[in-house]
């Protein structure tokens, strides 16, 4: 691989940002993941709204049901459980991490009290006893997470850091809880509101060892035309939240542009779409994730080796965690193997579309069961 490509900036695993080759190369040794107790089904939520909307929720987004906070779990509670689960999975110690970085939208910690000072990283961190670490939050909506991989992937790479706590705790779904109080149709602007689920998730990146694949490619292209097709507010007369969105707009948006951009990262790494195992993508809706799949293959003139991975339909849309969410639930089903070339793709509010390309290795199988 030449570096980075010089119409789009992707960033390489063996260069750094002013092209320069990069000392190491930087894995994804491990992930966690923290899931409210409570699930709540989609005929419960709509059987919830004050209008009689008629709405048929989960045909039109594949959305069975969703894991929420009922007060018990919190964005730092569920930030610092898939902390430690990702830790329990690498045998890495808290004092092992250098860096430890917060990616989620919600902040909310005492319910739905939202703190923005002290940053939650470093609540995270003295909760885990990362006492070494340094610690900052990274907001990038939906794509937080991915984001934060891309920031911890560069400081590896450089020798900046050798291990990076990536971590998000998200506790959104109080955004569907108000939503039904105002939805009466298919065209309400909240709808997409309703698909929302709780969930922390971790990414622990560290130093490969020589010789030993990790992360390829990291890369983010803000669309900032499309900025205010999603928008959210304090709520006047409920607590938390509200959102705004033109699904249909944004839906729109991403199938154009995605194909554009995921040509763009695969050319730069050297790939083809039929060599990568898995794609992930942010987890809306299973219509739009599948639909937008048939375009990618289509535009890309072929597809990857095995279906795109959905777990909307279990969990709901968990914000900036889902990629880790699907991640793990692929690995502790014995989805993914070493050897395996792995794409996330965020899509974000902003509007933000990036990519994150990974080849699995044997000890991150292993955090998940060696018997796979």
């Amino acid at each position: 691989m030449a570096g980075p490509d010089p119409r789009t900036g992707w960033l390489l695993t063996e260069r750094s940002p002013d092209g320069a080759t990069a000392p190491h190369v930087a894995r994804v040794a491990s992930l966690g993941r923290a899931l409210p107790a409570t699930t709540l089904t989609t005929d419960e939520l709509m059987g919830s709204t004050r209008h009689h909307t008629r709405i048929d929720l989960e045909r039109l987004t594949g959305v069975r049901e969703r894991r929420v906070s009922v007060g018990d779990e919190t964005s730092l509670s569920l930030a610092v459980g898939a902390a430690r689960d990702c830790l329990t999975r690498s045998g890495r110690r808290s004092e092992d991490l250098d860096v430890v970085i917060s990616c989620s939208i919600t902040k909310y910690r005492d319910d739905l009290v939202q703190w923005l000072e002290p940053t939650t990283s470093a609540a995270i961190a003295r909760e885990i006893g990362a006492t070494h670490a340094t610690t900052f939050d990274v907001s990038n909506a939906c794509a937080g997470t991915l984001t934060g991989v891309l920031v911890a992937n560069n400081w590896v790479r450089l020798g900046m850091a050798r291990r990076v706590l990536v971590v998000s705790g998200e506790y959104i779904s109080r955004l569907g809880t108000n939503a039904a109080r105002h939805v009466r149709s298919i065209a309400s602007r909240e709808l997409a509101s309703l698909t929302l689920g709780d969930a922390g998730g971790a990414v622990l990146v560290e130093r490969a060892e020589r010789g030993e694949p990790g992360i390829t490619l990291t890369g983010f292209t803000t669309v900032a035309d499309h900025s205010r097709l999603c928008l959210a507010y304090p709520a006047r007369h409920e607590a938390g939240a509200r959102m705004f969105t033109k699904a249909r707009a944004i839906h729109q948006v991403a199938i154009a542009d995605t194909p554009v951009l995921l040509r763009e990262a695969l050319e730069a790494a050297g790939l083809r779409i039929d060599e990568l195992d898995h794609v992930i993508p942010h987890q809306t809706s299973t219509r739009a994730i599948r639909k937008g799949m048939r375009e990618v293959s289509e535009k890309l003139d072929g597809a990857p080796r095995n279906p795109v991975v959905v777990t909307v339909d279990r969990y709901g849309n968990t914000a900036s965690t889902t990629h880790v969410v699907a991640l793990v639930e692929e690995l502790d089903d014995g989805h993914l193997r070493a050897g395996d070339q792995v794409a996330l793709v965020a899509l974000a509010s902003g509007l933000e579309i990036g990519v994150v390309l990974f080849t699995v290795d044997e000890g991150l199988v292993a955090c998940h069961g060696d018997d796979h």
